[in-house]
C-alpha cells in the first residue's frame, strides 16, 4: 500500500483548521489566527500516529478525547469550566456534522461492488490508492461546513424570531381580523397629530371591507390621491380614516392610509395586551417573504 504521508498531513491541517473556524465562528469567539494554526497543526501531527505501530496505544478513545481537550485548550484558551464545555460541544457537534455529511457523500458516489465489499481504500492496478481523493475530500469537507454554517444561521434565526411574533387581532365594530405580528423596534412610526404609535400591517388582510379601488391605490403607494375622493365613495369606516406621513427609503415623504380600530388584543405567550390607543397603517405590499407574519407591532405598544 502506498501511503503519502504529506498530502495525509496537509489535507488533514486544512480540515483541522476549517473545524476550529467554524467552532470559532458558532461561538462567537474572536481567535487570532496563529492559535487557530498552531491547534491544527497539532491534530495533523496526531494523524500521524496512526501509521506508527509502535504508538497504537495513543489511538485510544481516552487519548483522542485528551487529544481533542488540548486542541481546543490551544485554539479557545481556558476562562472558565462552562465556556471550555461549550466550547468542546461545539466543536463536537461541528465534526460530528462534517463527518456526517463525508460518509453520506462517500456511500452516495459508491458503486454496488464497493457497498457489498465495504471496503475504505480499493485497490487500482497494482497498487492500493484511496477511493476518494484527498482533493475531492476536501471540497466535500468545505461543502459540510458551508452546509452547517447555513443551518446553524437559519435555525437561529427562526428561534429568534419566534420569541418576536404575537397573535393580533383587531376589533372594529363588529369586525374581528387576526393575523400574526412581529415586534419590530425598528418601527417608529407615530401619527404627528395625536403621538398614537401606528401598527403596519397588509391591506390585504382588510380586502373584503376596502373597496377594491382603494386596495389598488395602496398598492402603488398612490394613497395620497384618494383624499380628493373620500366624497366620491361612500365607505361605512369613513371616520375612522387617517393619513400618517412617512418617509421612505430614497422618497420624500408619503403618505399612508390608516384605520382607528376599537381595540387591539396582542397576545405573546402567556402575556395579553388590551390596547385602545393605536392606528393600523395598510401597507400595499407583503411583509414578509415566508408569511410568518402580516403586521409589524410598534414597540411602543408592547412597552404600555
Amino acid at each position: 500500500m502506498i501511503v503519502y504521508l504529506d498530502l495525509i498531513f496537509l489535507t488533514n491541517l486544512l480540515l483541522n483548521g476549517a473545524v476550529l473556524a467554524t467552532t470559532a465562528w458558532a461561538r462567537h469567539k474572536r481567535v487570532a489566527w496563529w492559535r487557530i494554526a498552531l491547534s491544527a497543526l497539532l491534530g495533523a501531527f496526531y494523524v500521524l500516529l496512526l501509521f506508527l505501530p509502535d504508538l497504537h496505544m495513543l489511538y485510544t478513545f481516552a487519548v483522542k478525547i485528551i487529544f481533542s481537550i488540548v486542541m481546543i485548550m490551544t485554539a479557545f484558551g481556558f476562562s472558565s469550566l462552562q465556556n471550555f464545555l461549550r466550547d468542546i460541544g461545539m466543536f463536537y457537534l461541528v465534526n460530528f456534522s462534517f463527518a456526517g455529511c463525508i460518509f453520506g457523500l462517500r456511500y452516495f458516489l459508491l458503486e454496488a461492488n464497493d457497498v457489498l465489499d465495504g471496503i475504505v481504500f480499493t485497490q487500482a492496478a497494482t497498487v492500493n490508492i484511496f477511493y476518494i481523493g484527498y482533493g475531492m475530500l476536501f471540497v466535500f469537507a468545505l461543502s459540510a461546513i458551508f452546509m452547517f454554517r447555513n443551518v446553524f444561521v437559519f435555525t437561529k434565526k427562526k428561534n429568534d424570531m419566534q420569541t418576536l411574533l404575537a397573535e393580533v387581532r383587531i376589533m372594529i365594530g363588529d369586525v374581528e381580523a387576526v393575523c400574526t405580528g412581529l415586534i419590530d423596534t425598528g418601527n417608529q412610526l407615530y401619527d404627528p397629530l395625536t403621538r398614537t404609535p401606528v401598527m403596519v400591517m397588509e391591506a390585504d388582510r382588510w380586502k373584503e371591507w376596502l373597496p377594491p379601488a382603494w386596495l389598488e391605490r395602496i398598492r402603488r403607494s398612490e394613497v395620497d390621491q384618494l383624499v380628493a375622493g373620500f366624497g366620491e365613495e361612500t365607505f361605512v369606516w369613513q371616520d375612522r380614516l387617517r393619513l400618517v406621513p412617512f418617509r421612505g427609503i430614497g422618497r420624500g415623504t408619503q403618505f399612508m392610509l390608516a384605520l382607528k380600530p376599537d381595540r387591539v388584543v396582542i397576545k405573546q405567550g402567556e402575556q395579553v395586551r388590551d390596547i385602545t390607543k393605536v392606528l393600523i397603517g395598510l401597507d400595499g405590499g407583503t411583509l414578509s417573504h415566508d408569511c410568518a407574519y402580516q403586521a409589524i407591532i410598534h414597540p411602543a405598544i408592547i412597552a404600555n
